[in-house]
């Protein structure tokens, strides 16, 4: 073990983030193979990343480490092929990849060894995707090509003040200057571009890394992500009708323990995503979101509508979730579409690349309406028609193709204000009622709210041995 845990950040990050001394170096003597430009007159110890494995709280993991003290942590031939070593070996034994990602870039004097060898790195992550977790952190620069590296993860964590992630800088953007708009910052990446999972200091984003990995399984065949749940099984969640605006707060409040890690946080905010656990078992969740309370209990609020980003973050989520075979619940309060300008260039793409991951995932999924559900993007949240193997509504839930006053306005546009309100009632309860739609086969069950988590986790529990086949495929086109 060659490494030095109280020297250099890449080396006290590595012992921060894993147990205590299990952490084992591997590659400790290489050094950069190229002569040109006297580099061989420049010390590169390791090449410029610390390389290795180690457990988190007995977890197997790999981990790379770039140092920034050498070269600036610029990416050569033998850096990058340590890191692609790392990949081999943890696709043999099924286990997470970590990256603690601070570089300058591309080592200048090495060019096209640096290139080949780097290009070999996005192989292996795109080799790896699917197969195993991987997960990127980001300490300081990550720019350029090495951008790719994050856009290739399943993770991305950067810090708060010091990290900078671009692939061209915001200088080199047409019509801006890094004054005006600095899109390399962490907040940029995690509420505008929707890259970066979580954001914060240094320890918090280790604290985070290691949480992370206690959720998720290890391989896409071997799932030890259980834990003993000393959470009651039937326990009733009193008061839970008043998180269906903020599902956040729902969604934790029916996990374990209140277990939540919540997943690109700052991005597309009206469209929930993340990790709970029922009956110790890891479960995504996705949910419509129309309200935030912060610790002061001020609140903000969006449409309960589906949004481009908010259709693409959680279909991204579900397509992690069906590779490692973790089941998905949704939680389902939307009423339509956004309407704008802007929205309308992607929209009818990201709401099919929804629906399309919803219709793929093959794991276990079950749907629990808290709100309202109307057209077609009631259809693309899970619905039954999507393949939903179990729906639940709450009592109070609507479920139809639109609100009963305005199908009444439509259907009956010359009527006076009585025969309006009469009709409207009568489509809601005809049309637009839970037990309309649980006529039709369209819900299983009407639950109470407090009821939800027992359902869901019953539900759960009879789907664990689920086996679902797809027409056979080299893979979808959507």
């Amino acid at each position: 073990m060659s490494y030095n845990a109280t020297g250099n950040s890449a080396s006290r990050r590595i012992a921060a983030m894993l147990d205590e001394g299990s952490f084992v170096e591997i590659g400790g003597a290489v050094t950069a193979r190229s002569t040109d430009f006297n580099l061989q007159a420049k010390e590169t110890p390791s090449d410029g990343v610390i390389t290795g494995y180690g457990v988190i709280d007995g977890n197997l993991v790999y981990v790379y480490s770039q140092d920034a003290t050498v070269l600036n942590g610029a990416v050569g031939e033998m850096h990058a092929k340590k890191i692609a070593n790392i990949y081999d070996m943890a696709m043999k034994m099924g286990a997470p990849v970590i990256g603690l990602v601070d570089c300058a870039g591309l080592r200048l004097q090495e060019a096209t060894d640096a290139l080949e060898a780097f290009g070999s790195l996005y192989f292996k992550q795109a080799m790896a995707s699917g197969v195993i977790p991987q997960i990127t952190a980001i300490f300081g620069m990550c720019g350029g090509g090495l951008a790719v590296v994050p856009g290739l993860t399943d993770f991305t964590f950067m810090e708060s003040k010091n990290a900078k992630l671009f692939v061209n800088s915001p200088n080199a953007l047409e019509g801006n200057e890094i004054s005006k708009c600095d899109t390399s910052t962490a907040e940029y990446q995690s509420k505008t571009a929707g890259l970066v999972d979580g954001i914060g200091t240094e320890e918090e984003i280790l604290d985070q890394i290691r949480s992370l990995i206690c959720m998720i399984p290890a391989n896409n065949e071997d799932d030890l992500s259980y834990e003993e749940c000393l959470d009651d099984l039937n326990r009733v969640c009193a008061d839970l009708e008043n998180a269906a605006e903020d599902t956040g707060i729902a969604l934790a409040t029916i996990s374990d323990s209140n277990i939540f890690f919540e997943t690109k946080k700052e991005y597309a905010k009206e469209m929930v995503t993340g990790f709970i656990r029922l009956n110790g078992m890891t479960v995504g969740a996705v949910a419509n979101r129309s309200k935030i309370y912060d610790a002061e209990g001020n609140a903000e609020s969006f449409e309960k509508v589906l949004t481009a980003d908010g259709c693409k973050k959680a279909a991204d989520f579900i397509n992690f979730c069906d590779a490692f075979s973790i089941p998905v619940l949704t939680l389902t309060n939307v009423t339509g579409f956004e309407a704008t300008k802007e929205a309308e260039k992607e929209m009818a793409k990201s709401v099919a690349k929804l629906t399309y991951a919803f219709a793929n995932a093959t794991v276990p999924k079950v749907n629990v309406i808290v709100g309202q559900a109307y057209g077609s993007a009631y259809i693309a949240m899970n619905s039954k028609s999507l393949g939903a193997d179990m729906v639940y509504a709450w009592s109070d839930a609507e479920i139809g193709m639109m609100d009963s006053k305005l199908a009444a306005k439509i259907m009956y546009a010359d009527a006076d204000n009585e025969t309006l309100k009469e009709k409207a009632a009568e489509y809601k309860e005809l049309q637009s009622s839970p037990m309309s739609a649980a006529r039709r086969g369209y819900v299983d069950a009407i639950i109470e709210p407090a009821d939800t988590r027992r359902y869901v986790i019953g539900a759960f529990e009879m789907l664990f041995t689920k086996r679902e086949d797809r027409p056979d495929k080299k893979h979808g086109t959507v």
